[in-house]
């Protein structure tokens, strides 16, 4: 594993768009064996960007509910510089008890370990490794990978980093015709079953082109794709 790592490492070195932090969240995701991999940064401007392998559903389900509110983990990591094991924060609160609950059915493991990093001029990153297992093999898990997946999550920082000021100035993503058709579907309220009709595609191709898309743009989640789509002015509705 130490090997995969370490390749791992040297391709995010060498990444030149923000699809391949995508890319390497589920590599990483998979190499350890683990549910989910995500990192989350805002901006130096207050815009927050995703890549990582948490559903699409979960997703907009924590956007919906307005978890980013009271979520433990961002409350915990913007109080700390240090990594938390979520089972060490606050989860006391009902409207935490039924966020965790609500991650569970969605998909999420019952065990999370998230590495706060401050950049400059106040950019934020949380870099999360989330799985399923009984508390000790998880605080041994933890242990075991802790130094390699602070290196990781620096790597993936220091990439944001650099996709942010090579960002400045510089043209919209190009999406190709297919991309363009799907987000603009999505944008003007379709739903997936009614896109993929309009496309003359599978729900899972459609899926495959928004994906695609929402790489592309360097979005959390498709709403944010579509908006900044949108604002970008790649596509009209």
């Amino acid at each position: 594993m130490k090997a995969k790592l370490e390749s791992l490492v040297s391709s995010l070195q060498e990444a030149t768009s923000p699809e391949h932090l995508q890319t390497a969240t589920e590599q990483l995701r998979d190499i350890l064996g683990v549910r989910h991999v995500v990192y989350h940064w805002v901006n130096s401007e207050g815009e927050r960007f995703g890549a990582g392998t948490y559903s699409d559903e979960w997703v907009d389900r924590y956007l919906e509910k307005d978890y980013l509110r009271m979520d433990p983990v961002i409350f915990g990591c913007f109080q700390r510089f240090t990594p938390v094991i979520w089972k060490d924060l606050d989860w006391s609160s009902r409207a935490a008890a039924a966020m965790f609950r609500d991650a569970l059915e969605y998909g999420l493991g019952n065990q999370g370990y998230t590495i706060p990093i401050r950049g400059p001029n106040g950019q934020f990153a949380l870099f999360t490794v989330n799985d399923s297992r009984d508390d000790d093999a998880w605080r041994g898990f933890v242990e075991a990978n802790g130094r390699d997946l602070m290196i990781l999550a620096h790597e993936f920082n220091k990439k944001a980093l650099e996709f942010e000021r090579d960002g400045e100035g510089a043209a919209p993503p190009a999406l190709s015709p297919r991309e363009l058709s799907a987000m603009t579907c999505i944008a003007k309220g379709m739903s997936r079953a009614r896109a993929s009709e309009e496309m003359g595609i599978s729900e899972h191709t459609l899926r495959v082109y928004i994906e695609s898309a929402r790489h592309k743009l360097g979005a959390l989640n498709t709403t944010h794709a579509v908006a900044r789509a949108l604002s970008e002015g790649i596509i009209l509705v």
